[in-house]
């Protein structure tokens, strides 16, 4: 009787260096344009580079990037990219805990974040790579606020809000623990009023419900409506839409409005463009 080889041990170290070089040498994963194939976006929630990165975001990354593999075998043209969510209170807590430059903290974290997320060959487009706190974004985020503020769907007024008086900021309701800061949990959350800003999207209720259609399908999974996905859509379709209703009329169109599309969510709708 022959004698049976045992295959070789597997090398992770070897492997997967070898096989991640090949898929960046023909860049299999970066996505451009080509009407040959329906196209698919994958996009996982962004991390933020305030720490370092644990077992919880490779769960998550690894479901997305599965997702984004998948697609790309069945010829979907797939982007896929990866960004920071790097602008605000969490990243300036840490570097003032960490006696270091925002800027220098969060730079060094997002410099480790990508060597670690490349390291797990994650099949993400690095070329389209974002950080929120690059002024080359967000002063898009800035210039969309300036729009707003010029049409009066932008507003400040005071309001009641959770209050961490050691992260110095707000929290939502999901971030109170028993009473607690979830960042913090010797610290009680304290409720405040403060002025605050909002955004007046109720100004255009009818004409988000004249603009799409309204079609059923199976399972509340299906329901997907995103508000930037909606506010590009009516910059497209028409820039009027910024334009908000006379104030004498929003009560009235409104509470209509709200009565039509709470009626339809209940009843588990998906909200599609029109073509």
């Amino acid at each position: 009787m022959a004698e049976q080889t045992s295959p070789a041990a597997y090398d992770p170290q070897k492997v997967e260096a070898k096989w991640q070089k090949r898929w960046n040498d023909a860049r299999v994963f970066e996505s451009d344009v080509d009407p040959a194939k329906p196209k698919y976006y994958c996009l996982e929630m962004l991390p933020y580079p305030s720490g370092t990165l644990h077992m919880g975001h490779m769960r998550n990354y690894t479901i997305g990037d599965v997702v984004a593999r998948v697609k790309r075998m069945c010829g979907f043209n797939v982007l896929h990219p990866m960004g920071w969510d790097a602008f605000g209170l969490p990243a300036e807590n840490a570097a003032i805990k960490n006696h270091t430059h925002p800027q220098t903290w969060t730079n060094s974290n997002i410099a480790e974040f990508q060597r670690t997320l490349r390291r797990f060959g994650f099949s993400y487009d690095w070329r389209r790579e974002i950080s929120t706190c690059d002024p080359e974004y967000y002063k898009w985020n800035q210039w969309f606020f300036l729009r707003m503020l010029e049409r009066g769907i932008a507003y400040k007024k005071k309001s009641r809000v959770n209050w961490c008086p050691k992260c110095c900021t707000v929290l939502a309701n999901e971030q109170v623990v028993n009473g607690f800061c979830w960042r913090h949990e010797d610290t009680l959350v304290e409720t405040r009023e403060i002025e605050q800003w909002f955004l007046r999207t109720t100004a255009y209720s009818d004409q988000l419900l004249d603009d799409l259609t309204i079609s059923r399908v199976p399972h509340p999974s299906f329901l997907r409506v995103g508000v930037l996905t909606l506010v590009l859509l009516l910059l497209r379709r028409n820039p009027q839409h910024f334009k908000p209703a006379p104030k004498q009329q929003r009560p009235r169109t409104q509470k209509r409005a709200r009565r039509k599309l709470s009626s339809k969510i209940r009843a588990i709708y998906v909200i599609e463009p029109r073509e």
